[in-house]
């Protein structure tokens, strides 16, 4: 199994739109992740993110296959010392450890463009146990609970916030 990070590209609006369009996907992401996810939202994703530079959002493919995205968001401000790492995979590639190498990828990737970034971090719903040990596995720490912080499909839950410090 080869597991790749690629820069996202037009061709990749079909699959998107299949994988992408999964209601237990988008139980896991923030509300601005649509759903149902339609082909003008994958257009629109792609075109953000395909011409991009420097690169930090990247597809991520399972032998050649589109299986989900990763990517690296900058803060601002008096965040701007800080970056988030966001990632899903489709539903047919999970269990296979791809999440877990692709966010290792985007970390070997993205840091040494980033010698500003003293932190990275990711913010996990309360109930994604799959995601916490994706964090864990890649060095990152569970730095606190944010007790009844969000509310995913008008349920209030926890907030758990993994940390991985590069200084």
């Amino acid at each position: 199994m080869k597991i790749r990070l690629r820069e996202w590209r037009i061709e990749d609006a079909g699959l998107l739109t299949k994988y992408a369009n999964n209601k237990k996907i988008a139980d896991n992401m923030r509300d601005t992740f649509p759903n149902p996810y339609t082909l003008g939202d994958a257009m629109f994703w792609i075109a953000a993110n395909e011409s991009k530079i420097p690169q930090y959002v990247f597809a991520a493919e399972m032998d050649g296959e589109l299986a989900g995205s990763c990517g690296v968001h900058l803060k601002e401000d008096v965040y701007r010392c800080s970056a988030e790492v966001g990632y899903w995979i489709a539903e047919p590639f999970w269990g296979k450890g791809i999440a877990t190498e692709a966010v290792r990828q985007l970390l070997e990737q993205t840091t040494p463009q980033l010698p500003h970034i003293s932190r990275i971090y990711a913010e996990v719903f309360e109930h994604n146990k799959a995601s916490m040990r994706v964090l864990e596995k890649n060095g990152f720490y569970l730095e606190c609970i944010r007790k009844k912080a969000v509310i995913k499909n008008n349920t209030v839950m926890d907030d758990y916030v993994w940390v991985k410090l590069l200084k």
